[in-house]
């Protein structure tokens, strides 16, 4: 399995890839049946957070997702 990959795309979600294990506060694991990509909510409107819905499209959510220049 590759490592863990986050990608945060412009106006939208993080996505998330490799071998990974996504737990609550509680420590409670998701179930993601063997899933090695899911992509998690960044505008607070998905209806199945913590997971993308694409709901950043009809919120018109924007970010440019660049980090912040290294110093």
């Amino acid at each position: 399995m590759p490592p863990t990959r986050i990608t945060v795309i412009n106006n939208g979600s993080l996505r998330i890839e490799g071998d990974f294990e996504i737990v609550d506060q509680e420590g409670k694991v998701f179930g993601l049946a063997g899933r090695t990509r899911v992509t998690l909510c960044r505008c607070g409107a998905s209806k199945n957070k913590p997971f993308c819905d694409g709901s950043h499209n009809r919120v018109k959510f924007t970010d440019d997702g660049l980090g912040a220049p290294s110093s």
